[in-house]
């Protein structure tokens, strides 16, 4: 599974087989260790400030009040464009929330499709967001940036300000308009900037 164009898919294997393993149970019992070899940003991930900032904390120094049961709010971008402007975020009521953005774009998962002409947040967008207070942000889509402009405007100010952000996510669209909360915690890996999550949403009491 690649990911994104250019990185790596990762390699799961078996460090000890079940095969393996017979000789050193009893008889019946066997077990199995994997192995993984893959790059940080695989799958639905989320980037920790140190993605961009050499000084900036890593995945495991992101505190869990910005990954787990945040109170989220979906914001249906499927009409603006490649780039999201800041009228999308119009009403939204983002401070201390997780701001979810619903482009559509996890339908071309897997296809060519999918790592070409992807939309994006404008600086814009993400300096609302910033200003608001939102705790962290992610997006249904390749990346949160035009993977075009260099200076990653949306990267920078938010893993700036200390948040997260979390790419690749899917099915956004089968929660819009509800209350949920929302949980991504990653693997605290020192030394990552971006790990892979189980990202999901409950509905809120």
């Amino acid at each position: 599974m690649v990911t994104y164009p250019g990185l790596p898919g990762p390699t799961v294997s078996d460090h000890l087989s079940r095969q393996g393993s017979r000789g050193r149970y009893a008889d019946g019992t066997t077990f199995q260790i994997g192995r993984i070899d893959m790059v940080t940003n695989t799958g639905t991930y989320v980037d920790a400030p140190f993605h961009r900032f050499a000084e900036g904390a890593d995945v495991a120094a992101l505190p869990l009040e910005r990954l787990v049961d945040l109170d989220a709010v979906v914001v249906d971008a499927r009409r603006a464009g490649r780039a999201i402007g800041r009228e999308v975020f119009a009403g939204v009521e983002a401070s201390g929330r997780a701001v979810l953005v619903c482009t559509g774009w996890s339908a071309h998962w897997r296809t060519d499709t999918y790592g070409e002409g992807h939309p994006y947040l404008d600086r814009g967008a993400v300096e609302l967001l910033r200003d608001a207070g939102a705790l962290l942000v992610g997006i249904d889509s390749l990346n949160i940036d035009d993977t075009r402009d260099g200076t990653r405007p949306a990267h920078t100010l938010l893993l700036q300000a200390g948040i997260p952000i979390v790419e690749h996510l899917c099915n956004l669209e089968l929660i819009l308009g509800q209350r949920v909360r929302f949980h991504c915690a990653p693997a605290p890996f020192r030394g990552a900037g971006s790990f892979p999550v189980r990202a999901y949403a409950l509905r809120a009491p």
